[in-house]
């Protein structure tokens, strides 16, 4: 392939990457008043991204870039237009969160634009070189991110842990990959299978379990999970809101495409090891929240809990069960999307965060709009039909059973019901509590229209789009077992 037709593959990538540099120049060059600015620019630069990568997409298996090190597939364009859709909802809603505090900078869209570089980079890396590269682009900025809000304490004490710990999991991929490249003599995923169906010794099982703990650390998944509730709470609103969707993605997708492509031909030596840590998340997630009364901290746990449920689709190591991961992926963004812009919009009028249940009694008297958004958003995360949510449970739970691992589903179904109890207590104290405080303040526009979309994506609506997103879901789970 030339060289050319390597560079229009990764245009999506160059593309931000451009924008990125200029408007790091420009935000050097000019005040903090130019942030808005930046900021429209940045989202302008992610929806031109975004439209190029679904002109890519043909249904095809895709095409490789640079000698095999890039991989432009229906999988990598999915999950792309996952990770361009989030990170443009996380920066409408950021300019009124931070200018409230006088901490908005032109920094931020930078740094969201070049994290979505580094994820693009890893769920179309084809080579473990690559992977590591677009990984650490990835954290490096959310290391920063974390800790945005420098006069916050907790913000501070958030970004320094999220970098202690991901320092700590970057090793162990890194770790990982030395073993698999010692004990194949190859970084591409290609070679790593043939290598692999040759002669899997116990060298290179070490190697591939040093890689799923790293990822299982990126994506929250027990027993890796003990970061995720107090970054999450101490991290800003918004930045919690994109560290819950698409860096998310962005690591599940990495780690689905190394377990099917270099490591499908192995799947006994990590299906146990999936499996354990899809009902782990799932429990640990539903019974770590019912405790909490922090609403971030809750919604930490959720995101486990919800990890859980994307793992028993990976554990079927069937095109179906990929195909529900994908699935499940796409429903799950809007509703994280919709449920932290609600706690965005949870603020008094002197800027404070209404974070606990008290602070949300009687929402539907002081508040009735957002109190049923809420709502709705709630029951989907519980997967309460008739809302959008159950059927991303629905496909997977679907995957498990035909891959006759009914008893993995069986068990995922009944811990399910464990999580709809923090997700009730929501309805019950909004609903059926006494306001205990004054209405939350008038939101801006910007944030009813990311929160209505998100609400109306979820709602029973949200079905009409299941022929559609079935059919690109397949595309991308086919794309990935072509290869295999």
């Amino acid at each position: 392939m030339s060289y050319a037709t390597s560079l229009y593959l990764t245009g999506a990538e160059i593309g931000l990457s451009v924008a990125g540099l200029i408007l790091l120049l420009i935000t050097a060059w000019t005040s903090r008043a130019a942030a808005r600015g930046i900021t429209i620019a940045a989202v302008a630069a992610l929806v031109g991204a975004l439209v190029f990568s679904v002109s890519l997409f043909d249904g095809g298996v895709g095409a490789m870039a640079f000698d095999g090190l890039f991989r432009v597939d229906a999988f990598s364009l999915f999950a792309k237009v996952l990770i361009f859709t989030a990170t443009i909802a996380c920066l409408i809603v950021a300019p009124h969160y931070f200018g409230e505090r006088g901490d908005y900078r032109g920094e931020y869209p930078v740094l969201l634009l070049f994290n979505a570089v580094g994820m693009s980079m890893m769920v179309s890396a084809t080579d473990l070189l690559t992977l590591y590269v677009g990984l650490e682009m990835s954290s490096l900025s959310s290391y920063v991110l974390a800790s945005f809000a420098r006069r916050d304490d907790r913000s501070s004490e958030a970004g320094l842990k999220y970098f202690i710990l991901g320092g700590l999991a970057s090793g162990i991929i890194l770790y990982g990959i030395s073993l698999v490249y010692g004990f194949t003599g190859a970084t591409g995923y290609e070679a790593i299978r043939i290598a692999f169906d040759g002669n899997f010794s116990t060298g290179a099982l070490f190697g591939v379990v040093f890689v799923l703990a790293g990822f299982a650390f990126k994506i929250a998944a027990v027993p890796f999970h003990m970061w995720t509730p107090d970054v999450y709470e101490g991290a800003p609103t918004p930045v919690t809101a994109f560290f819950a969707s698409a860096p998310k993605v962005a690591a599940v997708s990495m780690l689905v495409r190394m377990a099917i492509m270099p490591f499908g031909g192995e799947v006994a030596a990590w299906q146990q090891i999936v499996i354990f840590a899809a009902l782990a998340s799932i429990v640990v997630g539903a019974l770590g929240a019912i405790g909490q009364q922090n609403l971030k901290r809750l919604l930490a746990y959720s995101s486990i809990n919800n990890v859980g449920f994307i793992l028993i689709g990976l554990a079927a190591a069937t095109p179906e069960g990929v195909a529900g991961v994908m699935v499940y992926l796409a429903i799950y963004v809007f509703m994280t999307i919709g449920s932290f812009v609600a706690l965005l919009m949870l603020r008094d009028e002197q800027g404070n965060a209404l974070s606990t249940f008290d602070d949300i009694s009687g929402l539907s008297t002081t508040s009735p709009a957002l109190a049923w958004c809420l709502l709705a958003l709630m029951f989907s995360l519980a997967g309460i039909p008739p809302l959008f949510g159950f059927w991303g449970k629905f496909v997977v739970f679907q995957a498990a059973v035909q891959a006759d691992m009914i008893q993995l589903a069986a068990i995922g179904i009944a811990a399910s019901v464990i999580g709809a109890f923090y997700y009730i207590k929501f309805i019950k104290v909004m609903f059926f509590d006494e306001p205990k405080g004054a209405a939350p303040a008038k939101a801006p526009l910007s944030h009813w229209v990311v929160l209505g979309l998100s609400v109306l994506v979820i709602s029973p609506l949200g079905y009409f789009l299941t022929p559609w997103l079935g059919d690109i879901a397949a595309a991308a789970a086919q794309a990935l077992f072509q290869f295999a």
